[in-house]
């Protein structure tokens, strides 16, 4: 899609670089994200009205450390650069950095020069509370620079050239930590870039449905739907596009939630006029898991059998010239990452594998989009609520919540005690307060007590938590006497299971699912 205001954000393969699209987009202006070793003359066709440099891990005096191309400079276009994108931009320009005493981590008191344009607006501008992740810092300031703010250890926390509209901060202002971040990052984009806030989901699906009328034409499009909300967006965006051209098939891998096919099928089929097949190969799927118990094995099976089944079934239909996908944006950004935390694409993911194998040109609605904007989307083509924001399931499914070996027993098993979580989560309003909840089976057994009855049965572990995008999260402090009617119902209700526990582990170094 074709953009007239837009931000190029260059990766140096910081944690928090998708942080800053996203705050970008937030102020209502297109960011794409390009590795900063992205070739030159394809980023400069994008016609950028801003540069951003993000942070990195690497130190600019290091040998072979990642450098930025000097042509980038040249373009005539406002810069501001990040944490390292300073250093480098100092380093670039002719100015001096040194590594840091200590590495400073964390909050620091920012002390501004309010006559700079970056913190225009700010309430009590002198003084206000920023995050800092730094090894090392500028000692010396590029020619045609001036100090813009300091903390009781950095001289140099913010530099700028007004003249050539050249900026830089030492902390980052992206993150939640640093008090009037995004005002600064709005500065950046509306004062010194003059860009306009021209993005909106509105905008987005209105010019998404026109672009895909266009691409496919005549021709027709099958697309893998979960039920998902990403596989649903697209699939709307798609049928109004195209219409009865696209082909959905839905596949049955018997390692969905209870009564999950039924559900989805049904509401889709009554408020979507949509083409659905589903296939039940929930037999096959769990045939070949019969006695696989690591987890990267499960997600191989379960990957190349779903790609055989959907394969089979999309031959089946003639004439199909196009594969529709719900990949979103960290998904193109996790393909092509220079050297970030998220460089190495899961092995079950929906990127890559299936064109590959059958030929079709891809079509992807969503791959400009974050998850956030996905729901937005969502609002914009008039999904449900409760639909929009269904919460995140794995592509793999219970497969990888079932710890251990797979079979009928154990899914029937955490299939009723996660029902049980969902259902006592949207009783007690906390379903939408959460990122995420759900039940995970343990591959153990402890002794218990039930009636006059020792008892040695399975224990289910609780996982439900808060985030923002999913790259960090936290366990969610739900009110004690939830998490006690959660646990009294799955031990009562569900047979076979005599103990729940809590998971209270953080993003990192725990990730959300267990496998």
């Amino acid at each position: 899609m074709q953009h007239t205001d837009m931000v190029v954000i260059l990766d140096f393969g910081s944690q928090f670089t998708q942080l800053i699209a996203r705050r970008v987009r937030e102020a209502g202006v297109y960011s794409e994200i390009h590795p900063c070793n992205a070739d030159f003359e394809a980023v400069k066709a994008l016609k950028p009205g801003a540069l951003i440099l993000s942070g990195g891990p690497a130190s600019v005096l290091a040998k072979g450390s990642p450098a930025l191309d000097p042509r980038y400079l040249k373009l005539g276009v406002p810069v501001l650069g990040i944490c390292y994108g300073m250093q480098l931009l100092a380093h670039q320009l002719g100015g001096k950095v040194s590594a840091s005493k200590d590495r400073e981590y964390g909050r620091t008191e920012f002390t501004a020069d309010p006559r700079c344009p970056l913190f225009e607006g700010i309430e009590d501008k002198d003084r206000f509370t920023v995050w800092m992740s730094h090894g090392d810092k500028v000692q010396t300031l590029p020619k045609g620079f001036t100090v813009m703010g300091r903390t009781p250890t950095v001289e140099f926390a913010a530099m700028g050239n007004p003249k050539t509209r050249m900026f830089s901060l030492q902390f980052h202002p992206e993150v939640a930590h640093t008090e009037n971040g995004a005002l600064i990052l709005s500065n950046f984009l509306f004062k010194v870039a003059g860009l306009k806030p021209a993005w909106s989901m509105a905008s987005f699906v209105d010019s998404t449905i026109r672009e895909l009328k266009k691409k496919t034409g005549k021709d027709k499009v099958v697309l893998g739907l979960s039920g998902g909300i990403d596989s649903t967006v697209a699939a709307v965006l798609l049928n109004r596009a195209i219409g009865k051209q696209l082909y959905c098939i839905f596949v049955d891998n018997g390692l969905l939630r209870l009564n999950e096919r039924e559900e989805v099928i049904g509401y889709l089929e009554e408020h979507f006029d949509l083409n659905v097949k589903c296939v039940d190969a929930s037999k096959l799927f769990l045939k070949r898991l019969k006695g696989v118990s690591d987890p990267e094995e499960k997600r191989k099976i379960i990957g190349h059998t779903f790609i055989e089944v959907f394969d089979k079934e999309a031959k089946a239909i003639k004439g199909v010239k196009f594969l529709g996908q719900g990949t979103l944006y960290p998904d193109v950004i996790e393909s092509t990452s220079f050297k970030g935390p998220s460089a190495v694409i899961k092995s079950h993911h929906n990127v890559g594998g299936l064109p590959e194998k059958m030929k079709l040109k891809l079509v992807e609605p969503l791959r400009e989009l974050f998850k956030d904007e996905v729901r937005k989307a969502a609002y914009e083509l008039g999904l449900p609520e409760n639909l929009i924001w269904r919460h995140p399931f794995p592509g793999p499914g219970l497969a990888i919540r079932v710890i251990g070996e797979i079979t009928k027993e154990r899914l029937d098993i955490l299939r009723q005690a996660d029902k049980i979580v969902q259902n006592e989560l949207l009783a007690a309003d906390w379903y939408r307060k959460v990122w995420q909840g759900f039940a995970v089976l343990l591959p153990l057994k402890t002794v218990g007590v039930m009636g006059d009855d020792r008892t040695y049965e399975h224990v289910i572990a609780l996982r439900i938590v808060d985030s923002l995008d999913a790259m960090t999260a936290d366990w969610s402090r739900l009110p004690s006497e939830l998490l006690a009617r959660m646990s009294g119902r799955i031990i009562n209700e569900v047979k076979g299971v005599n103990r729940v526990v809590l998971d209270i582990s953080s993003k990192p170094p725990s990730t959300i699912e267990w496998e």
